[in-house]
């Protein structure tokens, strides 16, 4: 039976993806990164926790265990860069080399590591292309005006940028203005922070890097997400078709349309 490991951080991803994989006849290694990880993938028969700054730690188990595919998935808070992390000696000499801390840099050098010994990163999608969003209108509402039209074309524009310089991916805009950039919050505190400053009728725009690789950090939208967005009372969620996965997609379109939001997904 051919094996995978799962690389996992939080929310519900990682156990959409370990369904998937054991469905299709692999045999799955989970490996949470920490204690919040879901308590359903703790559960699974070859889960292990290894802490997130033990990178000899993780490549010796994925060695001994002959997995030699693994994906990286679920929520690694940016926040994590400024704790008091102990890192092994392994993740200490790939920092002391590497240019910068930005979550790319660091991510593709653990890449480079685990690729040197013969694993393989797989992309996010893998298995889960149904959850790539399409071009399409999800919702019953749709973008309803010309002003609308050109809010969208504004926050594309300033994700995109945020993106290329690997801050966030996350603008929220409002009456033709961007009124909040993701950075190392996330996009969930994004969202409550332009609740704060802009009040009702915010969009939402989430979009992938300009040079995105389908391996790493790949954009998601869940539930999570759209009640934050409710509790706003934004007007609506635009996502990048082709580059973002939408999570619980059944009952995010149920819930959306029962606070009467809307979800478009646009090829950029």
């Amino acid at each position: 039976m051919e094996k995978i490991g799962i690389l996992v951080g939080n929310g519900n991803l990682p156990y959409f993806f370990y369904k998937a994989a054991i469905k299709s006849g692999y045999d799955v290694y989970p490996i949470g990164l920490f204690d919040s990880v879901s308590s359903k993938l703790k559960k699974a028969p070859n889960y292990i926790q290894i802490n997130i700054g033990e990178l000899g730690k993780l490549l010796s188990y994925l060695l001994l265990n002959k997995v030699d595919k693994l994906i990286m998935l679920g929520k690694v808070e940016k926040s994590i860069i400024y704790q008091d992390l102990k890192l092994d000696e392994m993740f200490q000499n790939l920092i002391s080399k590497l240019p910068d801390r930005k979550d790319e840099t660091l991510v593709f050098g653990i890449m480079a590591i685990l690729k040197e010994n013969g694993i393989d990163i797989l992309p996010q999608n893998f298995l889960l292309n149904h959850f790539v969003a399409e071009e399409k209108q999800y919702t019953t509402l749709g973008i309803e005006n010309e002003d609308d039209k050109k809010s969208i074309e504004i926050g594309i524009e300033a994700a995109k940028t945020l993106g290329k310089l690997d801050v966030g991916q996350t603008v929220v805009v409002n009456k033709k203005a961007v009124v909040a950039l993701e950075a190392i919050e996330g996009t969930d505190e994004t969202i409550k922070r332009a609740g704060v400053f802009s009040g009702n009728n915010c969009i939402i725009v989430k979009t992938s890097r300009p040079q995105q690789d389908m391996r790493v950090d790949v954009p998601a939208i869940g539930l999570n997400t759209l009640e934050e967005a409710i509790k706003i009372k934004a007007k609506g969620i635009v996502i990048e078709a082709g580059k973002v996965l939408i999570l619980d997609k059944e009952k995010l379109i149920k819930k959306a349309n029962e606070n009467n939001m809307f979800i478009v997904g646009v090829v950029i």
